[in-house]
């Protein structure tokens, strides 16, 4: 692979750390050579102050002015001042006469000649600093002058050679490097755990790569016709495309676990296949995974697929299956009756072939008229006759009642009505058949207000816990079996703000109960 290509393939958190490292090292650099520099300007003012202290001392003392009002000065003030010197660590102090000639001085060859530095100032009663380059070399000196009643009687110098300050300088210096190399350390440690987690957070990828990513995910986000609600390690989703929010009916904004339906909520991170969910208004088939990157794991995929309106048509099928289902034992049941009559006819008994033949006949067609009359949509009319036929076959007596009655069919979709009754009756036959004597009785009936659809049953029925359970995702009447009947009833319910209730009477009653829109 040429050199370009590894450039080029270098993941992000690998270029961040060479130009982290890069410009860490040119700023600690930058800091310590600016750390040194204030370092051996902090020591140079240090020995101002200390010099102007010395020689300030020196000039106020009164032996001083003593001593030069003396016939032998020197006699008097080199003892003095060699001691100071000595104590202090200055490398001279000098005291003179206004002329400049040196009362005192480290090298006791130079007492007698002229002091070489600026006095002038000094003369005129002001102490200052300066750098200069005496008798002992370059040195930073003080000078002030020695008054007596307010004349200038003398002078004092007093200072330290630079090339003792420098060796002060060196001698401290392993201390400010030793620092300058602990801040490196600390900060290319600090540089290399932040690669590492940057690593880790863009899976070692490089900025072409992640960029590719990026452009080819947002293009399939705003493709797909599925839901997809990315999570992440906590409790909100760090991606939520636009059909998950029309799915979900979630607004802009972050979105987390306790904004979602309660059934989706109660998923957490565990995978699922293809589950049936609800939500208010729509049949959702979710599965869920979880997003690896080796063995780590780095959040989990959620994924929607809408079966709002496949749930409903395949509700109208079975509905519709059920009374074919109906009619074809009708049918053969007929088949078996009429062989019965002619034969019956056959053998001569016509009085009893007649009886025999209108008997059910009678009672069937009665039903037959009573709903198609009373019952103004066909579909909730055929759904009924077809549940009596079917919950016959499997040893349940089902009883429409009398006052049942539907005129106004505007205010409801045929869809609902046939979901509502024809799941509530499914569950009444399932329950009635745990019963010794198996029946069901259904009643659909209007008031001014509302529509209600009451169906009882001879089953153990169902206190309010059972309600709420039976009210979510995945619970059936059947023993043992997971379904959706009662479910998808609170999903109608609710979406036209009814209501549901469960009681305990002449056998288990559950009342749904519509308001007219």
């Amino acid at each position: 692979m040429s050199s370009t290509n590894t450039r080029r393939r270098r993941s992000v958190a690998r270029q961040l750390l060479v130009g982290q490292l890069a410009v860490v090292v040119l700023l600690v650099t930058l800091g310590g050579a600016l750390a040194l520099v204030d370092a051996r300007r902090d020591s140079d003012e240090s020995i101002r102050r200390e010099v102007v202290d010395i020689a300030v001392s020196i000039a106020t003392a009164p032996s001083t002015v003593t001593a030069l009002a003396s016939a032998d000065p020197t006699a008097a003030l080199q003892p003095v001042t060699e001691r100071v010197r000595i104590a202090t660590g200055m490398d001279f102090i000098v005291v003179m006469s206004p002329d400049r000639t040196r009362f005192t001085h480290t090298t006791t060859e130079l007492i007698g000649g002229q002091f070489t530095g600026t006095i002038d100032r000094a003369l005129v009663g002001e102490t200052f600093t300066e750098t200069y380059r005496g008798s002992l070399g370059p040195s930073i000196r003080a000078v002030t002058p020695v008054l007596d009643d307010g004349r200038v009687v003398g002078l004092v110098s007093a200072g330290v050679t630079r090339q003792k300050i420098s060796s002060q300088f060196v001698a401290g210096l392993p201390a400010v490097l030793g620092i300058i190399a602990a801040a490196l350390g600390v900060a290319l440690a600090a540089s290399y755990l932040l690669n590492r987690r940057l690593s880790r957070q863009t899976l070692g990828l490089a900025p072409d790569e992640l960029r590719s990513m990026y452009e080819h995910h947002d293009a399939v986000l705003h493709s797909i016709g599925e839901g997809l609600v990315v999570w992440g390690d906590d409790s909100e989703a760090e991606l939520v495309n636009d059909e998950a929010r029309r799915l979900l009916d979630l607004p802009e904004g972050p979105v987390t676990r306790e904004r979602l339906p309660e059934s989706l909520r109660g998923l957490g991170d565990t995978a699922v296949r293809d589950e049936m969910h609800l939500t208010t208004t729509r049949v959702l088939v979710v599965t869920q995974d979880p997003v690896l990157h080796g063995s780590r794991r780095l959040g989990t995929v959620t994924v929607l697929r809408d079966h709002t309106e496949l749930q409903r048509v395949m509700g109208e099928l079975d509905s519709m299956t059920s009374f074919a289902e109906s009619l074809r034992s009708q049918a053969h049941e007929s088949a078996n009756r009429l062989h019965t009559v002619i034969t019956m006819v056959e053998l001569g008994r016509t009085e009893q072939a007649v009886e025999f033949a209108t008997q059910e006949l009678e009672l069937s067609q009665n039903l037959i008229d009573r709903l198609m009359s009373t019952v103004q949509e066909p579909a909730v009319a055929a759904l009924l006759l077809g549940k009596v036929s079917q919950a016959a076959e499997q040893g349940v007596e089902l009883t429409v009642t009398e006052d049942t009655a539907l005129t106004d069919t505007e205010s409801f979709d045929r869809r609902e009505l046939v979901t509502l009754a024809g799941n509530l009756i499914d569950n009444a036959i399932d329950a009635a058949k745990q019963s010794d004597e198996p029946w069901v009785e259904v009643t659909v009936r209007e008031s001014e207000t509302d529509l209600v659809i009451q169906v009882a049953d001879s089953g153990p029925g169902m206190d309010a816990d059972a309600l709420a359970r039976a009210r979510t995702r995945g619970y059936s009447t059947k023993s043992g079996s997971r379904g959706l009947g009662l479910a998808l009833v609170t999903q109608v319910v609710e979406r036209h703000h009814g209501t549901l209730t469960s009681e305990t009477t002449y056998g288990s009653v559950v009342t749904a109960s519509i308001p007219h829109e």
